[in-house]
């Protein structure tokens, strides 16, 4: 296990998209641990170290509101290489998420493509810098783009003790998303995409992120 890392988000939207809803966009009550990990990988990401999610503490009210955005039908590809927005254009309803906030934490691995010089040392303390300076190599997002992440890196127990979750007791929250595994051909072409699922409680506004192994037992 790498050196742990407690990061605070936070945001006026958010949609994690639940994928069952396939016309208009309905988001999980929380975060998923996908998109926490891709907040960590915006910040600092290399192919020598895996970020691992291992809880998210929920701090606000789930409050949701409905929106219509404008969306193109269509997506740019190798064949379809320009896009006409006006010709293309449509709206779509979502209900997103109001008023976002968590801290989340988490730890990296070194993956077998690291080398001598990728010690956890090394690679926990770029991100501290980076964390610290509010550099990332995009902007995080919750879910989508236009729904940019906020965030703050906590260094010290007492503060997280500054943002007392406002949740209490045990709430179900079904099965939610947990990660997505790609499976490649000989050419380095994505032939399947495999989802996995978790059955997440939130307990006194916790989330306790199983490992992907554990989940596929």
């Amino acid at each position: 296990m790498g050196y742990g890392i407690k990061l605070r988000v936070w945001g006026e939207y958010a949609c994690f998209t639940r994928p069952e809803m396939k016309v208009e966009r309905v988001s999980y009550d929380v975060m998923t641990p996908s998109a926490a990990r891709g907040i960590f990988e915006a910040i600092h990401w290399k192919p020598a170290i895996r970020w691992v999610i291992d809880r998210i503490h929920v701090l606000n009210p789930i409050r949701f509101e409905n929106i219509r955005r404008n969306e193109v039908e269509s997506k740019a590809s190798g064949r379809k290489k320009v896009i006409y927005a006006a010709e293309e254009r449509q709206q779509r309803a979502s209900l997103v998420l109001k008023n976002v906030q968590y801290i989340i934490e988490a730890h990296f691995e070194l993956t077998e493509q690291s080398g001598e010089e990728d010690t956890a040392e090394k690679h926990y303390n770029i991100f501290l810098r980076r964390a610290r300076q509010g550099q990332c190599f995009h902007r995080p997002y919750f879910g989508n783009r236009e729904f940019p992440v906020n965030f703050d890196l906590l260094e010290e127990d007492a503060e997280m003790m500054k943002y007392s979750n406002v949740h209490t007791g045990e709430i179900d929250l079904g099965y939610i998303l947990l990660d997505q595994t790609y499976h490649v051909n000989d050419d380095g072409e994505t032939v399947e995409v495999i989802p996995h699922f978790f059955r997440a409680r939130m307990i006194n506004g916790v989330i306790e992120v199983p490992k992907l192994q554990e989940v596929n037992r």
